[in-house]
């Protein structure tokens, strides 16, 4: 009964997040989705993966539907032996995107209940930090794997919590199990943010045991870490593994190229350049809106009343009062240093209050992590506004310079936040009543007086953003004048409303010191308050009207009429929409592009936009077999451009242009006739000949094309190179003569080529990639060890307690 009794609370508990995640992301109980902008982009470039799983119930794990090809390990290919993949289906068991709100909750929770919190305040804290802000824009804009690691963060901090606690065995199980599903989320700068926070976290412990000369103690620690990290690893060892293969062919990786885009020469050999690292990176002053929403002006699409300078600006222009209303529903009011920003990154001006209590309060030395790894993030969100902690980074900590858009490593201060704010809570309801009072002043008058000094500096700042030059030509300067003004009253009213629930939560302390509260009410008073101050904000970026019918998600994207027009042609083609450049995934989801829209594009692919078709060199459309163009004509209106030139399928060439590095090869393609010669790089590819013969009736046919099969009939009186216009992935794809392997070329810097004997043969191309097989091998055993240490570890506990 009593072990009835203490799980109760937390049945509770668990019962009121699945229905606060529900009646958050109610348009899920009527059978609708969120549309997100993102997944739209992912579904565009994932058509060909998902019909082709759905009609033979096997993974291709390569597309050509985008980029000219690339392999599917980060387009949601589906691994043999994925059992942690399972485990997180049946946690993940509400509907999109209840189930990741439900997660932040969920994970959440169980740190603050390793730290020792009691479940209402537990409750609390969960839902304060499901409801920060920016986890739940990142839901509205369809950033679904980083919500997902986010997610699992603080169930990882809570297994090493418990490991240092001692709890060897059921930490180190906790640890295991929360960091597979951490790794299995896929979103490695999530996790490889949260392993920077765990290093500030083991440098705190170590330190603890080495202090108590507890040597046992900090080995038995270490050696339970180890042993979960290896068997969390092994278990995504598929994933894992296709990834770190396909980073190097990506822009992730580092480039061969020594020169620019321009000419000039390249000044760092970064996997990103240092400009795309940090072009997202947070102000300095902006960073306040982590506890006034709209300080710096909310979103580039604020949604404004009639009460505005904009709403007035339009009557007086003529604009009819309705036309006008609609108008400022999507205003351009933010004003910070980032190039879009969705919604403001807010914790909440009771979190921060709260927070602020804790570090004054609490007498347990952890806090300072959580303070210190917040502040961390905090700095290093400042990116290229905090140049030389920034450069140090990228040029000498690891793996650093894989990750763009810096500014999202605050996910650490508002996981580290919420934490110090349940914990000052708890604290303050410890102290005796003149404590409280000394303490409840001292943070009432520190986080009104933060409102206070920005409200008196308000004054320094202009409130103009990069992009009122824009407006100013296109609108008039009385235009940008009342943005202006809206902006400014916006920066006061937030900080009056932050202000204003700072002293609500300080007036329900002061209530419970006069003993008019009791203990519970006021927790739940302050509890309701914290989570209203940041519904009210994250209603304004993530409700209702963002919901749509299932098809409208599954099929995002409508066919155009020249979509229409192109597809009545059936043979084997791809098509350019040349104002989605490389960018858009609206041409996958009907054709083989070579655009997408992907975080890890394929490198080469990227580099032969930029440095020769958006030099208006068409040669390369005609290699990669762009048979139709998509363009837009002044008033918007589209129409197909056929491209007689495309290459075709295969062709045979009477030339080699023998090159030695990749700057060679890349400047070879300003001037090349690519049906008669083909580029290689001999010092790669150990290839001499020059010349072949090419008899004028040798033709390579297309005779059967899957995504991971592409069969030919070649016909030549001579030996011949052939030219394949398919993206050439050494790691997987496999070439065959007549069924027998054989070994195929680079050439033109993206394309396959291969050595084709005189005569008649079949070609085959056969994407059979071995790191699936080897981490599938890996990942199985792993999982068996999981299970096995899960029974054992199960099994010496209770033994354990029967020994007690």
């Amino acid at each position: 009964m009593k072990k009835l009794q203490s799980i109760y609370p937390h049945l509770l508990a668990l019962v009121g997040f699945v229905l606060v995640s529900l009646i958050y992301f109610y348009p899920v109980l009527q059978r609708k989705q969120i549309f997100q902008s993102d997944i739209a982009q992912y579904t565009g470039m994932a058509k060909e993966q998902i019909d082709f799983r759905a009609a033979t119930d096997t993974e291709p794990y390569w597309t050509n539907s985008a980029f000219g090809g690339m392999p599917t390990y980060q387009l949601g290919a589906k691994y043999p032996h994925d059992y942690i993949g399972a485990l997180d289906d049946v946690l993940r068991f509400l509907p999109r995107p209840a189930d990741y709100l439900f997660l932040y909750f969920l994970g959440f929770y169980g740190l603050l209940l390793v730290l020792k919190i009691d479940p209402l305040k537990a409750f609390f804290g969960a839902i304060a930090f499901g409801f920060s802000t920016y986890l739940i824009i990142i839901l509205g804009v369809g950033h679904n794997s980083k919500a997902h690691a986010i997610g699992y963060m603080p169930l990882v901090i809570a297994g090493f919590l418990m490991v240092f606690q001692k709890k060897y065995i059921w930490g180190g199980l906790l640890t295991l199990f929360a960091t597979a599903l951490e790794i299995n989320a896929n979103h490695f700068q999530m996790t490889y943010y949260l392993l920077i926070f765990l290093l500030l976290l083991v440098g705190y412990f170590t330190y603890q045991f080495l202090k108590e000369k507890d040597f046992k103690g900090l080995g038995f620690a270490f050696g339970s870490l180890a042993v979960a990290g290896i068997f969390a690893i092994g278990a995504n060892a598929t994933n894992l593994l296709a990834t770190t293969e396909y980073t190097k062919f990506s822009t992730r990786g580092k480039g061969e190229l020594t020169f620019s885009a321009d000419g000039s020469k390249l000044t760092e050999n970064t996997a990103l350049s240092r400009d795309y690292i940090t072009e997202y990176s947070y102000g300095i002053a902006e960073s306040f809106n982590l506890v006034a929403p709209r300080l710096f002006g909310g979103s580039n699409n604020e949604t404004l009343g009639t009460e505005s300078s904009m709403y007035q600006f339009m009557i007086s222009q003529g604009v009819p009062a309705t036309q006008a209303e609609d108008y400022v529903q999507g205003m351009p009011t933010y004003w910070g240093n980032q190039p879009i920003v969705a919604a403001p990154a807010y914790i909440g001006a009771v979190v921060f209050f709260l927070a602020f209590l804790a570090l004054l309060i609490d007498k347990r030395r952890i806090k300072y992590v959580f303070f210190g790894g917040a502040m961390i993030a905090l700095v290093l969100s400042w990116g290229k506004n905090l140049p030389t902690v920034t450069n140090f980074f990228i040029d000498y900590i690891p793996l650093y310079d894989k990750f763009r858009a810096v500014s999202s490593i605050q996910v650490l201060l508002e996981l580290c936040f919420p934490v110090l704010a349940v914990m000052g809570l708890q604290s303050f309801f410890q102290l005796d009543q003149i404590q409280q009072k000394k303490a409840l002043l001292q943070s009432t008058l520190f986080g009104v007086g933060v409102m206070l000094i920005l409200f008196l500096f308000k004054g320094t700042f202009n409130f103009s953003a990069a992009s009122d030059d824009y407006f100013i030509k296109n609108y008039g300067p009385a235009f940008v004048d009342a943005l202006k003004s809206d902006r400014k009253t916006m920066y006061s009213a937030d900080l009056l409303r932050s202000a204003f629930f700072i002293l609500i939560v300080a007036g329900a302390l002061w209530l419970y010191i006069k003993n008019k509260f009791a203990q519970n009410t006021t927790i739940i008073l302050i509890g309701l308050v914290m989570i209203f101050d940041l519904f009210l904000v994250d209603k304004k970026y993530v409700s209702a009207k963002d919901f749509v019918s299932k098809r409208e998600i599954e099929v995002p994207f409508q066919a155009t009429p020249v979509d229409l027009q192109i597809l009545q042609d059936s043979s084997n083609y791809r098509v350019f929409e040349i104002n989605g450049n490389l960018s858009s995934a609206r041409a996958s989801f009907f054709h083989k592009s070579i655009g997408g829209y992907h975080a890890a594009k394929p490198r080469r692919m990227q580099q032969l936009f930029d440095y020769q078709i958006a030099k208006n060199n068409l040669e390369p459309l005609n290699f990669l077999n762009v048979k139709y163009l998509i363009q837009t004509d002044k008033e918007g209106k589209e129409f197909p451009i056929a491209n007689p030139e495309a290459n075709g399928n295969a062709w045979f060439v009477n030339q080699i242009q023998l090159v030695s590095t990749a700057d060679e090869e890349m400047k070879a393609l300003d001037k090349l006739d690519s049906k008669k010669v083909a580029v290689i790089n001999s010092k790669e590819f150990k290839f001499r000949k020059t010349a072949f013969v090419k008899d004028s009736l040798a033709s390579i046919t297309l005779d059967l094309y899957q995504p991971n099969h592409l069969k030919y009939t070649s016909t030549n009186t001579s030996d011949g190179l052939a030219v394949f216009s398919e993206m050439y992935y050494n790691n997987g794809w496999n070439a065959y003569v007549d069924g027998n392997k054989v070994e195929h070329l680079r050439a033109n810097y993206v394309l396959r080529a291969l050595p084709i004997p005189a005569g008649k043969h079949t070609i085959e191309f056969k994407f059979e990639p071995k790191v699936v097989k080897t981490g599938s091998t890996i990942a199985l055993l792993s999982s068996i060890g999981m299970v096995l240490l899960l029974v054992a570890g199960i099994y010496f506990e209770r033994k354990k307690e029967t020994q007690l």
